[in-house]
C-alpha cells in the first residue's frame, strides 16, 4: 500500500500485482493545488481491474470500511475524487455508506417477502384461500414487482400494477391484488422490513356485489338436471349445497362424524369454516332425508364425498357443475350462488336477517345485509294482512251535510 497524487495517467500506468490486489492512496497535489481527499485511492487487481475506493472509519461503530466508488476508466480520477468528497461530507454527518450498501444488498426482495408471507401467514388459511393467494402472487405480484426490494417499493409501483390488471378487464382481480399486497406490506412493517405501507391510498375499482339467485323456473330445471346426472354422488354435492347453504369447501370436506342425527344438526369444526369457529347448523327434513340415503349407500365411508385414490375426499366438481348447468339450460350461475339462493329463499319466507346470518355462519351483520331487499315481499304481505284486520279504521270520507235554506 503506497501513496501518490492520482491522475488518469498515473492510474493507466499502474503495474498489476502478481496475485490478489494492491492499493495506491491519494497524496496532496505536489503543485500546491487543492482537491486532496484523505482515504481516497485506487485498488488494482491481478486481473487488471482498477477501482476507486474511499477508506474511512464509521463515526457510529468506529469500524474501518473500504467503500468502492467505481471502476476506471468508467470513472475518471476527477469524478471519483468528487464523489469521495461527497461521501466524506455524509460520513461527517454520521452516515455510513458501506453499511447502507450492505443493508441494501442484504435487503429482502418482494419475491422473498412473498415466500415468507405464504409460509408464515397463508399456510394457516383454508386450502381454497391458499390457492387464491398463490394465484395472485404467482400470476401478478412476482412477475411484475418480484425483483424489487421491499424497501424500494413505492406507491407508484402499486398504482401501476393495479392499473395494468384493470386494463386487462379484471377490475375485481386488480382490487384483490392490491389487497393481498397490502397485507404483505403490513406484515413487512411488523417484521421491520420497511416503515410504511405503499398500498395505502390506492384508489380501488368500484365493485358491484353479485346478486344472482335461482328463479323458480331455474330451480325446477336444476332439479331435473340433477336427477338425470349420471353420477348421483356428485349430484348430491349440489343438492346439499342448496339444502344447507354451506360453502363448497365445507360440503366437500365434510365427514360423517360431523353430523348428529339424534338432533339433526351439522357441527362444522372450526378449521373448516371461514370464520374459524365451530358452527352448529340445524338440518331441515329434506337435508336429513338426503343424508340418510347417502349414509345407507356408503355405511363405511369416512367422508360424505370420498376422493379417488388417496385424496381423502372429493376436491373439485367444476366439470360436473358445467354439465349440470348446460343440461338445465342455466347461464351465469356459480356454485356459490346456491348459497345465495338458499338465503334468498329464507328471506322470501319471512325469516329475519339474524336468523339467516346464524344459519349461514355470518359473524358480521353487514354480511347478511345483502339479503335485506328480499324481505320486502313477506313484509308487504305481513302489513297487508294486518291492514285487512283493521280495515274498519279506514272509511270513505263522509259527505258534507246539505244545509237547508232558512225562510
Amino acid at each position: 500500500m503506497s501513496s501518490k497524487w492520482l491522475t488518469d495517467a498515473v492510474v493507466k500506468n499502474l503495474r498489476l500485482p502478481e496475485r490478489g490486489t494492491s492499493r495506491l492512496y491519494d497524496l496532496p497535489n505536489p503543485n500546491g493545488k487543492g482537491g486532496w481527499i484523505s482515504g481516497f485511492g485506487v485498488r488494482v487487481s491481478s486481473g487488471g481491474t482498477k477501482s476507486f475506493v474511499l477508506r474511512y472509519r464509521s463515526r457510529k461503530t468506529r469500524t474501518e470500511h473500504v467503500y468502492t466508488i467505481g471502476t476506471w476508466p468508467a470513472w475518471s480520477v476527477d469524478a471519483a475524487r468528487a464523489e469521495a468528497r461527497d461521501l466524506k461530507h455524509r460520513i461527517e454527518k454520521g452516515e455510513d455508506p458501506q453499511a447502507e450498501r450492505e443493508a441494501e444488498r442484504n435487503a429482502a426482495t418482494v419475491a422473498e417477502l412473498c415466500d415468507r408471507f405464504l409460509a408464515d401467514h397463508v399456510s394457516r388459511k383454508r386450502a381454497s384461500t391458499q390457492r387464491d393467494y398463490r394465484g395472485i402472487i404467482d400470476g401478478y405480484i412476482k412477475p411484475r414487482i418480484g425483483k424489487k426490494l421491499v424497501t424500494a417499493l413505492d406507491h407508484r409501483d402499486v398504482e401501476t400494477l393495479h392499473a395494468e390488471v384493470t386494463k386487462r378487464g379484471h377490475l375485481h382481480r386488480a382490487n384483490r391484488v392490491v389487497a393481498v399486497l397490502s397485507k404483505m406490506m403490513t406484515l413487512a412493517m411488523k417484521w421491520r422490513l420497511r416503515p410504511d405501507n405503499p398500498c395505502k391510498g390506492i384508489e380501488r375499482n368500484q365493485e358491484t356485489k353479485r346478486k344472482r339467485y335461482l328463479t323458480g323456473d331455474e330451480l325446477a330445471r336444476l332439479t331435473r338436471a340433477l336427477a338425470e346426472h349420471p353420477d348421483q354422488a356428485v349430484a348430491n354435492v349440489f343438492r346439499l349445497l342448496l339444502l344447507t347453504g354451506a360453502r363448497k369447501g365445507e360440503v366437500l370436506s365434510a365427514t360423517w362424524s360431523q353430523f348428529d342425527f339424534s338432533r339433526n344438526c351439522w357441527i362444522k369444526p372450526a378449521h373448516t369454516t371461514k370464520q374459524r369457529s365451530e358452527h352448529e347448523v340445524p338440518l331441515g327434513d329434506a337435508a336429513v332425508t338426503l343424508l340418510t340415503a347417502m349414509r345407507k349407500a356408503s355405511p363405511d365411508a369416512e367422508h360424505l364425498f370420498p376422493g379417488r385414490g388417496d385424496s381423502g375426499h372429493l376436491t373439485e366438481v367444476k366439470k360436473a357443475w358445467a354439465i349440470v348447468l348446460r343440461r338445465a339450460g342455466i347461464v351465469g350461475l356459480r356454485m356459490h350462488d346456491l348459497r345465495h339462493s338458499y338465503a334468498s329463499m329464507l328471506a322470501s319466507a319471512g325469516y329475519s336477517l339474524p336468523v339467516i346470518g346464524a344459519l349461514l355462519g355470518h359473524t358480521q351483520p353487514n354480511t347478511t345485509a345483502r339479503y335485506a331487499h328480499l324481505l320486502d315481499d313477506p313484509l308487504r304481505a305481513a302489513t297487508t294482512k294486518v291492514g285487512s284486520l283493521m280495515a274498519g279504521l279506514v272509511t270513505k270520507r263522509p259527505a258534507k251535510p246539505k244545509l237547508r235554506a232558512v225562510r
